[in-house]
């Protein structure tokens, strides 16, 4: 019995041997196992960061497909648009507008945007003038943009052409705060004057905006304006406007003056100028850059003494800036004046200069103290001098004309002196610092 105890102990020792064994195998697979789980992870993971890669991915490529989808939609109504213009074209007959056997004097656009009303207001205005001279000023509507009700007021007119800009590219201002308009309206100019220019082939051009009037003698001013324009290259534009043109400051509607600051608001140019403009034309406020030095390059601007425009845009993008106080009162020339009888040869760089002088010359000088009081009390035309910018304004305001100064330029200013009526026929000069010796002037 006692060995047989014996024996079950000595089989007890291979049996802690194999178990122990056992054990360390289990704990081998059990590690294999779990590096395995933990490769099965990482591999998870990386599949799933693939995943999520791939799903931003499609989505990216998901939004450029729309964002292409709807550029192609955008064309295609452009397509569309410009189908339906041709069409429209071909129904009015273009060359029934323009006869080729009279040579326009200068084509007439009205630029416009998204205001059907103004628009048909001033097209009525044109229409009322410019139907006995069509022939010499075809007349064109340029609609920046796509208001139907601009579009649809446009081409109801069978005696007019009708071009559309569509520009989509999107603004991208200089300075914070500025607004987008004026950017968009500078590339409208741009784009109507080369189509005009350049595919239509005009050697002039009126531009006029679609809150305008104009005046009976509109065209033949024009017209006689347009024969100075050929043979004086020292004058870069020829306006319908006078900034110092309202009612209690005009009396002449005969008085035509040269002015070193551009008014615009209905002025024509020619081809030859605009061939230096348009390439470096600028992104926005086109109408002050044409006031800097740099551009007109000393040359001149015509203007008449009494406007052969008038503005009525109280709302617009300027946001009706200076309307009630100098656009509303403009007086605009109610008088049929025969320009083709009228010798317009003292407008030119050489006699000007010295027409313009003598009138300063002969006019007396007062003080500008107390300006206004100075000169209610003189008879005939007066001058009185400024010092510098400060002074100007302070002897403008007591008047009540324009205070603007644009690169050193007084508005209406020739050599410095601005001119205007006041209790007419009388004429005020305010004279710069070097006006006088500018204008070859000596002991006066």
């Amino acid at each position: 019995m006692a060995k047989l105890s014996c024996d079950f102990r000595f089989l007890l020792i291979p049996a802690a041997l194999v178990f122990i064994y056992i054990q360390m195998r289990l704990f081998a697979t059990q590690s294999e196992y779990a590096d395995r789980i933990a490769e099965a992870l990482d591999a998870e993971h990386h599949c799933t960061s693939q995943i999520r890669l791939l799903i931003d991915q499609i989505s990216m490529q998901q939004e450029q497909i729309v964002a292409l989808e709807e550029g192609k939609k955008r064309k295609e109504q452009e397509c569309a648009q410009l189908k339906a213009l041709v069409q429209d074209l071909e129904k009015k007959g273009l060359q029934r507008i323009i006869d080729k056997a009279q040579v326009p004097v200068a084509a007439v656009v009205i630029m416009a945007c998204n205001r059907a009303d103004y628009l048909e207001r001033t097209i009525a205005s044109i229409l009322k003038y410019q139907s006995s001279v069509a022939s010499k000023y075809p007349l064109f509507v340029s609609q920046d943009g796509s208001d139907p009700n601009v579009r649809s007021k446009a081409l109801s007119y069978n005696q007019l052409t009708y071009m559309q800009h569509l520009d989509f590219d999107p603004v991208h201002t200089e300075r914070p705060g500025e607004l987008i308009a004026y950017y968009k309206i500078a590339r409208h100019y741009k784009w109507a004057l080369d189509e005009l220019f350049y595919k239509h082939n005009f050697d002039r051009v009126i531009i006029l905006e679609d809150d305008m009037e104009i005046a009976p003698d509109f065209f033949d001013y024009f017209e006689a304006a347009a024969a100075l324009l050929e043979k004086d290259k020292s004058i870069m534009a020829v306006s319908s406007w006078n900034d110092n043109g309202q009612k209690q400051f005009v009396h002449d509607p005969y008085a035509l003056y040269r002015s070193d600051f551009f008014p615009g608001l209905g002025w024509m140019l020619t081809i030859s100028t605009w061939n230096e403009l348009s390439p470096k034309w600028p992104k926005a406020y086109w109408d002050d850059w044409l006031r800097l030095k740099e551009n007109h390059k000393g040359r001149q601007f015509l203007h008449p003494e009494v406007c052969r425009t008038y503005n009525f845009g109280e709302h617009g993008s300027s946001m009706g800036q200076f309307f009630q106080q100098y656009l509303e009162p403009i007086k605009m020339n109610d008088v049929k004046v025969d320009w083709k009888s009228q010798d317009l040869s003292y407008l030119m760089e050489d006699k000007y200069i010295k027409y313009f002088a003598n009138m300063v010359k002969k006019a007396k000088p007062v003080p500008g103290a107390d300006a206004v009081l100075m000169a209610s009390n003189i008879k005939g035309d007066v001058r009185i001098h400024y010092k510098d910018q400060s002074d100007f304004e302070r002897i403008a305001h007591q008047f009540g004309v324009f205070k603007e100064w644009k690169d050193g330029v007084p508005r209406t200013a020739y050599k410095g002196v601005v001119v205007f009526r006041y209790q007419p026929p009388r004429r005020v000069f305010l004279v710069g610092p070097d006006s006088l010796r500018q204008l070859g002037i000596e002991n006066a």
